[in-house]
C-alpha cells in the first residue's frame, strides 16, 4: 500500500450716556413715571493538500474492490505483488522516514510513490495594530466669569412726595417744591427769587419709589450762589438724603457726575429707567453767556441705597 502523510497547520492570531433760569432740559416724549484603532481579521493558514495536488491518481481496475499493484518489471519469480517495501535507510541516518529529502534513497524501478510536499512555510503573524498616537488630555475649560451683579438694594417704596433734599458733604438742607413741564415739554425750573429751593419732578418717580427721580436746582442768581452751587464737588460715594411726606427718608449714594453741552443732552441715559431705584440731581454747567445763559448741564447720578 501507499503511505499518505496529512499535514495541518494552525495559525494564531492576535487582538489589540437757555434760558437761565427759565427751563434746565428737555424731557423725551415718553418720560412718565415710573480611542484606540483596533485590529481584525485571522492569521489561520490554509490548510495544504488540495485535492490531486498531494498524492499521485491510482489506477483502479474495473470491478475490484482492490486495488492490484501490477508487478515491477523484471521482477524475479516468486515475488509477492502488491505495495513494494521500501529500501531500507542507508547507514549512519537510522530511523529517517521514506522519502524523505535528506535520506531519499534509490527506488525500484517502476514504483509508484507520491511526490514530496515539503511543509509549508507558516503564515505570517497577523500585524500588530500600531499603537495610536497618544492624545493630550483636553485642558480643563476656564470657569466663566461672571460680572458682578451690584448688590441688591432696599425694597422700593410706595409713593410719597418729596419735601427736603439733604447733601451731608455740602451741608446742604433745603427744601422741595413741585415742578411740571412747559409747553416745549422742557422740565421748568424753581423761581429765581428763591434760589434756595430745590424743584422735584411731581411725574417722575418719588424718593424711594421705582424708577427714576429727578430734582433741578440753581447753580447761581444775580445775587450770588444758588442751592446747587456745590453740585460739581460731589463724588462717587458721597450721600443724598429725600425726605417724604409720609415722614421716611430715601438714602441715594452718588454713581458718577457728568457733564453734557445742551446740544447733546442724553436724554435717555439721564432720565430712562434702570430697573431699581435712582436719583438724578441736575443744575446748569459749562461756559456762560449773559444771552444765552450756561451752555450746558451738570448731572449727578445715583441710586436707592438704604430706608430711614
Amino acid at each position: 500500500m501507499v503511505a499518505v502523510s496529512l499535514v495541518v497547520v494552525v495559525g494564531a492570531s492576535w487582538d489589540r450716556g437757555e434760558d437761565p433760569g427759565g427751563t434746565v432740559t428737555a424731557l423725551p416724549p415718553d418720560f412718565t413715571t415710573a480611542a484606540h484603532p483596533a485590529g481584525s481579521g485571522t492569521g489561520t493558514a490554509a490548510l495544504p493538500g488540495a485535492s490531486g495536488a498531494g498524492e499521485a491518481a491510482l489506477p483502479r481496475p474495473s470491478g475490484s474492490g482492490t486495488a492490484a499493484r501490477p508487478a515491477a518489471p523484471n521482477a524475479p519469480a516468486g515475488a509477492r505483488t502488491g505495495s513494494p517495501r521500501p529500501p531500507a535507510s542507508p547507514a549512519g541516518t537510522p530511523g529517517s522516514a521514506p522519502n524523505s529529502p535528506r535520506t531519499q534513497g534509490p527506488r525500484p524501478p517502476g514504483a509508484v510513490t507520491t511526490p514530496h510536499t515539503p511543509d509549508p512555510a507558516p503564515p505570517p503573524p497577523h500585524p500588530r495594530p500600531a499603537a495610536a498616537t497618544p492624545r493630550p488630555a483636553p485642558k480643563p475649560a476656564a470657569p466663566a466669569v461672571r460680572k458682578p451683579r451690584p448688590p441688591a438694594g432696599p425694597r422700593p417704596l410706595p409713593r410719597s412726595r418729596a419735601t427736603r433734599l439733604l447733601i451731608p458733604y455740602l451741608r446742604l438742607d433745603a427744601p422741595v417744591m413741585d415742578l411740571g413741564l412747559d409747553r416745549d415739554r422742557r422740565l421748568t425750573a424753581p423761581p429765581d427769587d428763591d434760589p434756595e429751593l430745590v424743584g422735584w419732578y411731581r411725574h417722575g418717580a418719588s424718593p424711594g419709589e421705582q424708577g427714576t427721580a429727578v430734582a433741578v436746582g440753581h447753580l447761581d442768581t444775580d445775587s450770588g450762589p444758588a442751592v446747587f452751587a456745590g453740585l460739581p464737588e460731589l463724588k462717587r460715594g458721597r450721600i443724598v438724603k429725600a425726605r417724604r411726606a409720609d415722614g421716611r427718608i430715601a438714602v441715594y449714594t452718588v454713581d458718577k457726575v457728568k457733564s453734557y453741552e445742551k446740544a447733546h443732552f442724553p436724554s435717555q441715559e439721564v432720565y430712562g429707567a434702570r430697573g431699581r431705584p435712582e436719583l438724578r440731581l441736575i443744575t446748569c454747567g459749562g461756559s456762560y453767556d449773559r444771552r444765552k445763559g450756561y451752555s450746558g448741564n451738570v448731572v449727578v447720578f445715583a441710586h436707592l441705597t438704604g430706608i430711614r
